[in-house]
């Protein structure tokens, strides 16, 4: 049995920044205690979404003990990945005394490693640390995809790899590892609009950008799903669809923090080289909150 199981909606958490470009911490601790009012499952800061890539670690340090605090007692999955071993073992050396649950890390980027490459490399980030450890295979990003029986033998042989996100998009890759994975490995959702289809094969939820604007309401889609409710969870599915579409008409987060912004929960500020939301993408965002609650 691994020692953390996470299952539902965890939400990959956006960054606020101010106006001058420095993290907006107050914005940010509100931005959580709405996903825990929401019912949130587990928290996942630090992430892709968050533009960790553009955080000082004095910066991450402060959304972790945020995140944290505020977390009502929710499992907080902490990004700490990066494409050299040793940097990622000394983020997480960094994170660590702040108490998150657990590490979620990503194939290394750039690299283009082979399968042995990135079994030995999970394999040694694990021994590092003593928290559970959560995969993160994102290929479009990374330009590398761990396969099906990498995941598998990782799953088996390494205790505290507790789970992955999947991000490939690869169907049936997917379907490989929830078929063959050894008992408490927990298998997420990487991309919203597959929520459904992975959770009715058999996926114990999804980390998700489209919560960060919908948290409730992503948090019905998951929950009807662990519940064998396929029927509420269609309903919710093609409601959420729009607006999980949406969030990537140009590269995540600029679309959702363009989302949050319009719900008056951050402002609309990024890091370059990411830039605020074009003003063809605002109007697809705007069109898409004002039909999602109409």
């Amino acid at each position: 049995m691994k020692s953390l199981t996470l299952k539902g909606c965890g939400t990959a958490l956006l960054t606020p920044f101010k106006a001058d470009g420095s993290v907006d911490l107050e914005a940010f601790a509100a931005t959580v205690d709405r996903q825990i009012q929401a019912g949130i499952h587990f928290l996942v800061p630090l992430g892709t979404t968050g533009e960790t890539p553009c955080l000082s670690v004095e910066e991450r340090i402060e959304i972790l003990k945020i995140a944290k605090a505020h977390s009502a007692g929710r499992p907080v999955v902490v990004g700490g990945g990066t494409n050299s071993l040793a940097a990622t073992i000394e983020s997480m050396k960094q994170l660590e005394p702040y108490g998150p649950d657990a590490f979620l890390i990503v194939v290394p980027y750039y690299n283009k490693p082979t399968q042995e490459g990135q079994y030995q490399y999970f394999k040694a980030v694990a021994a590092a640390s003593s928290k559970p450890i959560v995969i993160y295979n994102v290929p479009g990003r990374t330009g590398a995809n761990i396969e099906a029986a990498t995941v598998l033998r990782l799953a088996r042989d390494v205790k505290n790899i507790v789970a992955v996100k999947e991000a490939s998009g690869k169907y049936a890759q997917i379907s490989e590892i929830i078929a063959g994975a050894p008992e408490g490995f927990s298998v997420l959702s990487g991309n919203d609009d597959e929520t459904l289809s992975l959770m009715a094969t058999g996926a114990s939820g999804v980390i998700s950008v489209a919560s960060n604007v919908a948290p409730a309401e992503m948090v019905a889609l998951t929950e009807a799903m662990l519940e064998g409710c396929l029927e509420e969870a269609r309903k919710h599915h093609h409601r959420l669809f729009p607006l999980m579409k949406n969030l990537f008409v140009e590269s995540n987060p600029i679309p959702g923090k363009y989302a949050c912004h319009k719900l008056g929960l951050m402002q609309n500020v990024l890091r370059l080289p990411l830039v605020p939301a074009s003003p063809r993408t605002a109007e697809i965002i705007d069109k898409t909150l004002a039909e999602l609650w109409k």
